[in-house]
């Protein structure tokens, strides 16, 4: 696969790619035709042309848009990272409920009204996204509720191949590890739903229908899809901000050091106070970790981690998408911070308040606890990869794509 650095930040080229919004458009809705719809989408659920999902059906001849759904940051993304959505009216007169409040679940009484489920939100392959643990739990409740459930699949902005890290364990399910998957998991969501239903992680199986989509190819950069890319998040503003989320965001569960969030570089970098950006760009580069470079920076954060204050570190550049093991970057930098600054290392008093988050992200407590005893990356590889083979394995009987 190209480099990531080829992607360009729209992602508008020649369109090669139809989405299931498209497809489903083609068809002339057939499978809604006289149902009625209830739709969880968001603003990246949208066609070629930003035609939102919620028009398209509002205005589509034969269906019945009866209900929209909110995830985190809202149907038309007008809600902060974190913040709760709430229940209001859409601007087309339909009601919409929040998924990311009170409940992160449709309740009964929220389809009452509902025949079919709709799911149309682009996600970017990463188990701690919300995203798909909104579709899952909403899976269940269709399966409760007697309702079908219709995803309209999207491209996996990582790719279809790229597997890394750890299933989820019991102990550790939750919102940002909500089923037994690795950190990146290689499908589409529409594939993602297929395998949840199918392996019984759902408790009961839901009347599921996926939407594939026409074009898109495993080895796909996003750029390769002509598709325009619609911030996912406030920090995933192109689709290669989904590759360095997934090199960083676990790291960023602290606030051991700034990964790039409020400032200009989201989720692109590494630094912090009283540090010397030229050594740590040095030993990180002497690792020679397939196809990534970094380069030292220094900056004053506008907001979030270091607000306000001198930082220096390292952006770090993927050059080789197809060799680079993404979500252990992060991993390289906490053992060289370790060694060049051991009183700045991350498991300290300081983090504390955070392990509980760190190792829900992580799906198991046994990368921090193996981790802190001497910082090595070198103890936490063979858990942090010792499911891989085996979902790549599992997953391939999902696949709706080449």
């Amino acid at each position: 696969m190209a480099a990531l650095l080829c992607l360009s930040q729209s992602g508008m080229g020649a369109q090669r790619v139809k989405t299931g919004i498209e497809v489903l458009r083609e068809s002339a809705f057939k499978m809604l035709q006289g149902k009625r719809v209830g739709l969880i989408t968001n603003p990246t659920g949208v066609d070629s042309q930003l035609k939102s999902t919620v028009d398209i059906l509002n205005e589509a001849a034969g269906v019945k848009l009866v209900a929209l759904y909110g995830p985190e940051h809202g149907v038309r993304g007008d809600v902060y990272a974190g913040d709760h959505v709430d229940s209001i009216v859409d601007k087309t007169g339909v009601p919409v409920y929040s998924l990311y409040g009170k409940t992160r679940k449709p309740t009964p009484e929220m389809l009452r009204d509902v025949d079919v489920i709709v799911y149309d939100i682009q996600d970017i392959g990463c188990r701690s996204y919300t995203f798909i643990s909104t579709m899952g739990l909403a899976m269940q409740a269709a399966a409760e509720n007697d309702k079908e459930f219709v995803v309209l699949d999207r491209p996996n902005p990582l790719g279809g191949l790229t597997i890394e890290g750890n299933l989820a364990e019991d102990k550790f399910i939750s919102f940002v590890s909500q089923f037994k998957i690795p950190y990146l998991y290689g499908l589409t969501c529409g594939e993602l739903a297929k395998l949840l239903n199918n392996e019984n992680m759902l408790g009961k199986k839901c009347k599921l229908t996926v939407v594939p989509m026409k074009g898109w190819k495993r080895k796909m950069t996003y750029t390769q899809t002509g598709l325009p890319w619609v911030l996912t998040s406030p920090h995933v503003p192109y689709a290669e901000s989904a590759a360095y989320y997934a090199a960083s965001g676990i790291l960023g569960e602290f606030d051991f050091m700034s990964i790039g969030v409020g400032y200009t570089l989201p989720f692109q970098l590494f630094a912090k106070d009283s540090i010397d950006a030229n050594v740590l760009a040095e030993k990180m580069n002497a690792l020679k970790l397939p196809g990534v470079l970094f380069r030292p920076i220094n900056l004053k954060p506008f907001y979030s981690v270091g607000k306000g204050l001198n930082y220096s570190g390292v952006q770090y550049f993927i050059t080789d998408y197809s060799k680079v093991r993404l979500t252990e970057i992060q991993f390289y930098v906490m053992q060289e911070m370790a060694k060049l600054y051991p009183e700045k290392k991350c498991f300290g008093p300081n983090t504390k308040s955070r392990f509980d988050m760190f190792d829900k992200v992580c799906g198991s407590d046994q990368i921090r606890l193996r981790f802190a005893q001497n910082m090595n990356v070198d103890d936490i590889l063979p858990y942090w990869r010792k499911d891989e083979d085996a979902f790549r394995k599992l997953s391939k009987k999902y696949y709706l794509y080449k």
